[in-house]
């Protein structure tokens, strides 16, 4: 019993961390995980290129699946990243959500279960071995559904989805930094200005959304805000992502090349990409 699924990385408009609202977008860089399963034993993961990885997350993802639809059965699982892991590019959201599809298609079952309960079973395995603050969900049905989502984290609950037609550029500093890590009493403090940021996202204003999360958190978790003052004059909009250390600007590919022009001089990686409006993919 094999299965091998892919799902997309993500941008941040609303980090969750303020006020349990969150919003991402799927940009098109992958996540790919292959599930081999057998009649019984233990679960073992596995991330290419990363032998000292906490490979918690998937292991846990495969036995919620198998727990709901298998019959106690074991195996392998293994993922290969294009995104940085720590990075929040959402590679955790990603790597859950592909480990699960991938196991459903294993088990012969994924016509059996919504894509959007799918994934709520990645978020449910990520709470349960304590890699997100949150659960999630904003980032993970971001992946899984494609597009750009809004959520109530503290429900699980999806306020609403888009399909935007975004060029988004990246920037990846060379550090990085674990969502669990994250100070969430200096996050709780800029709860107003997440408040507005849920307002616009809701009101579709997801370019001007991000910008005002931007500024806010980085702020809150520590970050020069210098990054989203060199691409403003180019970007419709710009956040950091997640909880750092990444930022992602969203706009026209021709504006964006001026922005990466001056985010190349920095340390790390840059790179143009799209938006993703397919989600999580049984390849």
């Amino acid at each position: 019993m094999e299965g091998q699924a892919a799902a997309p990385a993500a941008g941040t408009v609303l980090n969750a961390l303020a006020n349990g609202s969150g919003s991402a977008f799927a940009i098109d860089e992958y996540v790919t995980a292959t599930v081999e399963l057998r009649d019984d034993g233990p679960v073992e993961g596995s991330v290419a290129g990363e032998p000292n990885a906490d490979t918690r997350l998937i292991e846990a993802c495969v036995d919620r699946v198998v727990e709901e639809f298998g019959d106690g059965q074991g195996g392998t699982v293994r993922t290969e990243s294009d995104v940085a892991m720590a990075a929040g590019l959402k590679s955790s959201s990603a790597a859950a959500n592909a480990t699960v599809m991938a196991t459903l298609s294993a088990l012969g079952v994924a016509d059996e279960l919504s894509r959007a309960d799918a994934c709520r079973l990645g978020v449910e395995a990520a709470r349960d071995v304590g890699v997100t603050a949150t659960g999630a969900f904003d980032d993970a049905s971001a992946s899984m559904l494609g597009g750009v989502t809004v959520t109530e984290n503290t429900t699980d609950e999806l306020l609403a989805r888009d399909e935007v037609d975004w060029d988004v550029l990246v920037y990846t500093p060379p550090e990085r930094a674990y969502s669990a890590d994250a100070d969430m009493d200096r996050c709780r403090n800029v709860a107003s200005v997440a408040d507005l940021v849920a307002e616009l996202a809701l009101d579709g204003a997801y370019e001007r959304a991000m910008t005002v999360n931007g500024l806010a958190f980085c702020a809150a978790l520590g970050f020069s805000p210098e990054p989203m003052v060199e691409a403003m004059d180019g970007a419709d909009g710009v956040s950091l992502s997640g909880t750092g250390p990444s930022f992602t600007a969203v706009g026209d590919r021709d504006s964006l090349v001026a922005v990466r022009d001056r985010w190349s001089r920095r340390d790390g990686r840059t790179w143009l990409t799209t938006t993703q409006t397919d989600g999580t993919q049984i390849i």
